[in-house]
């Protein structure tokens, strides 16, 4: 009877969690895509690294919507048997919360090791690969990233292009071009541009042909005109600046031991990512409680709000590790164990304050 109703609360429990985990999963990457697609619009990203990115900023989701995940799943699952009245006939049978939390366990160790090993290893290295694809972002942009009938940016200076038309071998075709100096301004109008290379690092050559050059200060009556078959003008690339390593990035090596607020703080919010698993499922048991006739959604909003209040406070006592106003001794593990003791509170006066183990039910059931 036990193995047999194991089996079924964590067939019945994972197989909700995949569902929840995976629309929530998508409907975040589809917020993200939008935005992704606008980074390479406008060159913040090249567009071939657009998969790469929302694969990468999926690994940092998947460390917030495990643990939810868990927590909607066996709130669901559980009040299916609440609705159904399956766990009154468990009941009555001396199924007690021991009995209960014995898949759910099972399946939050699993999925605890797996959101650990995302949140301390995983997902720092995602933000790191991220910027470093920002990085070279910048130290690539050339005029492979114009489209016709569109304005971009390019260069150290304040310089922007249009094309009224680009070939497949990168040539333009009616070409504008404006660069500001200081005051003066320099407006490049021409047939035909090309990009060519230069012997000089990260320095490029843009070459015009059949066109004019009007160079001068707005609102000054002079202006230097000139006609020219052929002109080139050197741009140079933003320099490779180094990676800023912020705490939420940094190897997990670099915050063990580190007297750093920040990184004590960083540390210990990676650490309570796999414990908040456990604290949710240990909460969800009785908070899934539901008469038959509330349905099965009936809980799930008292279970959402707690769940805000507890990320809710993770951040707060994570700002004030950082602030130094709260030792690093207790950080952020007041929180679980407040949390914890709430739940132990609704399972004992759900369950009885003596038997909320299951050991009453059984000796009712067989007396």
């Amino acid at each position: 009877m036990s193995s047999i109703l194991s089996r079924y609360i964590l067939r019945e429990t994972a197989q909700t969690w995949v569902v929840v985990t995976f629309v929530l999963l998508l409907i975040l990457l589809t917020n993200q895509f939008a935005q992704v697609l606008g980074d390479a619009a406008a060159d913040k990203l090249p567009k071939e690294a657009v998969f790469l990115v929302m694969g990468l900023t999926s690994l940092q989701y998947l460390t917030i919507l495990i643990p939810i995940g868990l927590f909607l799943s066996i709130m669901l699952a559980l009040g299916r048997l609440y609705r159904d009245s399956e766990m009154a006939a468990l009941m009555a049978c001396g199924i007690g919360p021991a009995q209960l939390y014995r898949p759910l366990a099972i399946l939050a160790v699993i999925l605890a090791v797996v959101v650990g090993w995302l949140a301390l290893v995983v997902a720092p290295g995602a933000i790191r690969e991220v910027q470093v694809i920002v990085e070279e972002a910048k130290q690539r942009i050339d005029l492979r990233v114009l489209e016709a009938g569109r304005f971009i940016s390019f260069g150290e200076a304040d310089a922007v292009m249009y094309a009224e038309s680009i070939t497949e071998d990168g040539v333009l075709g009616n070409v504008f071009v404006q660069r500001r100096d200081g005051l003066e301004v320099e407006v490049i109008i021409a047939r035909r541009a090309w990009q060519s290379e230069s012997s000089a690092d990260n320095v490029k050559i843009l070459r015009f042909a059949d066109g004019r050059r009007y160079k001068g200060v707005p609102g000054q009556p002079r202006f230097e005109i000139v006609s020219f078959s052929e002109h080139g003008i050197p741009f140079s690339l933003p320099e490779a600046g180094p990676i800023e390593v912020k705490p939420e990035s940094a190897p997990l090596a670099d915050l063990i031991g580190g007297a750093d607020p920040y990184a004590t703080a960083e540390l210990q919010w990676r650490i309570s990512v796999p414990l908040s698993v456990f604290v949710l499922t240990f909460m969800a048991v009785p908070l899934s409680r539901s008469n038959p006739r509330q349905g099965r959604y009936g809980g799930l909003a008292a279970g959402v709000l707690i769940y805000i209040i507890y990320v809710d406070l993770l951040a707060a006592a994570k700002v004030w590790v950082e602030l130094e106003q709260v030792p690093a001794v207790i950080g952020l593990w007041w929180v679980h164990a407040l949390f914890l003791l709430a739940g132990g509170i609704l399972l004992a006066r759900q369950f009885g304050y003596r038997n909320w183990l299951g050991l009453g039910q059984r000796v009712k059931a067989t007396s």
